[in-house]
């Protein structure tokens, strides 16, 4: 069967597994009298007359047997005032996978189809509910791993990124229209701006948009987070660390060299950032098959890291094994981080190629100078010249149509200053126009549409 976008969908929202409550979501214009055949209702309730946004309660029941499958809730809104502005029903249920797969197989046997990923989404993108900017916030809402992660997809899906594109799209509108007034109406005296006040606008937006464009580096990190290996040799204290961090004992800790044999992950957050931490392997030459693999693995960890937490044994000086994991990790961005100060030793000198790498000393096992870590870490990522405002870019997809909006705009600028013909201005302009249009989605592609949409779970 060929999908359409004027078919009945239906899917679970809510995650495998067992759960007190499952939800199986439809939305179409035959979604009502779907459901409306598996459901009974002990007050005899039909749902095709029932207001809308009301909730039912009955049995779900398979109509070839009369079997009860489960005690349900069910919710019927109609459109428009909907999250796709179709009609919706939601079959509330007991959240075991067998319920589920039961009632939502019932669904599809009386005319639904499976949706597709972010279907549900995408149907209220094209009725116009949300824009694309939004539409790709709801994604970004559901995978936010700290509360500044969604502080932010929430803005931009309550519309701020999109207000601001659109605020400039007005404004490059303007500058546009007055520029092809010139084009059509050569000899005509037109009430319009100054080729000074043309300059002029054009810089203006330029400067908005470069803002947003260095915005993007700070707001990915929010989005996204950064992969951070912790790295050093063995009994550095590198598992301590971790646990030191995450505030509870994830790693095993002792005073064995070689204890850690394998890659251990987590996320903390750190004001806001969500930071995957990688404990590594300690790196030395290996005993077996299984610390080499451990050690490979480790290796690959730290290129793969956006930043290195190079852990350094204060305790004792530094030696060529320390010389060696130093070369390797130099070329990335590191933090140093010098522990066991509280036994330090005189012979420890931290070696010239890390002195001006950002450094703290500290003590994992007994939690000293963990904050001072933490701190460091927000400010060698975040800029401390940066403060987020609410509009931040986050998507790649953004940026680039922002970068090209920008040089679009840059070419009508040298353009218009050195006089060439208006109709090349006009060109320029009209590009940078379709670049800022295809963040919200007034321009765009069936390619782009499938690209972002596939990218969500099945039932939103």
């Amino acid at each position: 069967m060929i999908s359409s976008e004027f078919d009945t969908i239906a899917a679970i929202s809510t995650p495998l597994g067992e759960g007190g409550i499952g939800i199986i979501r439809l939305s179409g214009k035959e979604s009502i009298s779907i459901v409306n055949k598996i459901f009974k209702s002990p007050k005899g309730v039909n749902l095709s007359y029932v207001k809308t946004h009301t909730i039912h309660y009955g049995f779900i029941v398979d109509p070839l047997t009369g079997q009860n499958i489960d005690e349900v809730l069910v919710t019927v809104m109609r459109a428009p005032n909907t999250y796709t502005r179709e009609d919706v029903v939601e079959i509330n249920c007991h959240g075991g996978y067998l319920t589920l797969k039961r009632i939502l197989e019932l669904v599809l046997s009386q005319g639904a189809r499976l949706a597709e990923p972010g279907e549900f989404t995408k149907r209220a993108f094209l009725r116009g509910r949300i824009d694309l900017s939004q539409a790709e916030s709801v994604i970004d809402l559901i995978r936010a791993k700290t509360d500044e992660a969604q502080k932010i997809a929430l803005e931009h899906l309550s519309g701020r990124l999109s207000e601001k594109i659109n605020e400039l799209r007005d404004s490059l509108m303007r500058v546009c229209a007055h520029v092809e007034a010139y084009i059509d109406f050569p000899e005509e005296d037109i009430d319009g701006l100054t080729e000074e006040e043309i300059k002029r606008e054009i810089n203006r937006i330029k400067e908005e948009i470069r803002k947003l464009i260095e915005g993007y580096e700070e707001g990915k990190i929010y989005r996204e987070g950064l992969t951070t290996a912790i790295v050093g040799k063995p009994n550095v204290g590198k598992s301590s660390l971790l646990n030191a961090l995450l505030m509870k004992d994830r790693a095993i800790v002792t005073e064995i060299p070689g204890t850690t044999r394998d890659i251990i992950e987590e996320y903390i957050n750190i004001k806001g950032i969500p930071l995957k931490i990688v404990d590594t392997a300690g790196i030395r030459e290996a005993h077996d098959l299984v610390e080499a693999e451990g050690i490979k693995r480790s290796l690959k960890a730290v290129e793969s890291a956006e930043l290195v937490l190079l852990v350094l044994d204060c305790s004792r000086a530094i030696d060529s094994l320390d010389e060696e994991i130093i070369n390797k990790v130099i070329h990335k961005k590191v933090i140093v981080v010098i522990n066991k100060k509280d036994i330090k030793t005189d012979e420890f000198h931290l070696p010239e190629s890390l002195k001006d790498k950002p450094t703290v000393e500290i003590s994992a096992l007994n939690a000293e100078g963990i904050e001072d870590l933490k701190e460091l870490i927000f400010n060698s990522t975040i800029s401390g010249k940066y403060e987020r405002e609410g509009i931040v870019v986050t998507k790649l997809r953004h940026k680039l149509s922002l970068e090209k909006a920008f040089e679009s705009l840059n070419n009508a600028y040298e353009s218009f200053k050195n006089r060439e013909p208006l109709e090349i201005t006009a060109m320029f302009l009209r590009e940078a126009l379709n670049f800022l249009g295809q963040i919200v989605g007034v321009v765009t592609t069936e390619e782009i549409l499938n690209l972002i949409f596939s990218e969500f779970c099945i039932g939103k």
